[in-house]
């Protein structure tokens, strides 16, 4: 079996099942309860007016 075959084998199984689990967990961390205050902070940090002291 050379390597072509071997990847292409790995990758049509278990990476891709790795990358739905992924995609599925992100989704989860995204919508969990209490996300929506952590995201609406986060967005706004660059509409913060933090003054620099020169």
């Amino acid at each position: 079996m050379d390597t072509y075959t071997a990847m292409r084998e790995f990758a049509d199984s278990w990476a891709l099942l790795a990358m739905t689990l992924f995609f599925i967990g992100v989704v989860i961390f995204a919508f969990r309860p209490g996300g929506r205050k952590a995201a609406d902070n986060a967005a706004s940090i660059p509409l913060k007016d933090d003054s620099l002291d020169d």
